[in-house]
């Protein structure tokens, strides 16, 4: 098991290399697809950079870092996403695009590293072989007249659901 569990972390922490911004030796500042960053997916929206930096700034978030980890955190990190994100968006700046990237990758570490840490529970590779058998007969009977059983027994028959009008009226 610990040797499943080093490869698993190992996959997991390795970044892959990004792709040089040059084309035959002349660096490219048009936005088209090949320009983007491979991970373009990862980065939020501005905003939410700056909500962040505000929440973690502030009174009630200051109290809460106190109270959960005695002490207060450093939120520069939060600004310097919202910088990078503000180049991104407005010139296509493909460093600040890589370091927000990557900034996003640490940020996703650091929450998932107890998971990936946890010794604990054995991961399945696959689901257990029985997972689809029938439910026991008792059970059956119990749902037998719930609301879930009589649409789906609808929805066998092939009646249509919207042959009911809502009683929904907004004002």
């Amino acid at each position: 098991m610990p040797d499943n569990e080093t490869t698993e972390k190992s996959e997991v922490t390795s970044i892959p290399s990004d792709k040089p911004d040059t084309q035959n030796g002349q660096s490219t500042s048009n936005s088209d697809e090949n320009d983007e960053p491979e991970d373009k997916w990862v980065i939020r929206e501005c905003e939410l950079y700056k909500d962040e930096y505000k929440d973690c700034t502030s009174f009630r978030g200051r109290f809460q870092q106190l109270f959960v980890y005695g002490e207060t955190l450093d939120c520069n990190q939060w600004k310097k996403d919202y910088d990078n994100c503000c180049k991104w968006e407005s010139d296509r700046d493909k460093k600040a695009a890589e370091a927000l990237i990557a900034s996003e990758k640490a940020r996703r570490m650091e929450r998932l590293r107890a998971h990936y840490r946890n010794d604990v529970w054995k991961k399945r590779d696959a689901p257990p072989p029985d997972w689809d058998k029938p439910l026991p007969e008792w059970m059956e009977k119990r749902n037998e007249n719930t609301l879930l059983a009589q649409k789906a027994k609808e929805l066998k028959e092939g009646k249509l659901l919207d042959d009911k009008k809502s009683s929904c009226s907004i004002m």
